[in-house]
């Protein structure tokens, strides 16, 4: 993955979402019409504290966060989310 040069505004952060399972568990490949939005990522860039709410998610954090969760992008070929730190629902 590329070194991204932008930065993000207070209070938000970019995450790199975790693919999507391909097979189950016992081997059953799962179509792409039926695969769930994935909802665990890991933090690539994080935008400074707002005044009233302190930045508690860092870079390279793997987090969970709602499937509905944040604003798709795609930068340089690589599909992220924006969202804010309250969209986080749990820290790994």
């Amino acid at each position: 993955m590329a070194e991204l040069n932008g930065k993000v505004l207070p209070g938000k952060i970019l995450v790199k979402p975790q693919e999507a399972e391909e097979k189950t568990a016992s081997g059953i490949i799962i179509p792409d019409s039926a695969k769930e939005k994935p909802q665990q990522g890991k933090v690539i860039l994080v935008g400074e504290a707002k005044k009233d709410e302190p930045m508690v998610v860092k870079e390279g954090d793997v987090v969970l966060y709602g499937k509905y969760s944040g604003t798709e992008l795609s930068i340089e070929n690589e599909d992220y989310l924006l969202m804010s730190q309250q969209d986080v629902l749990y820290i790994l």
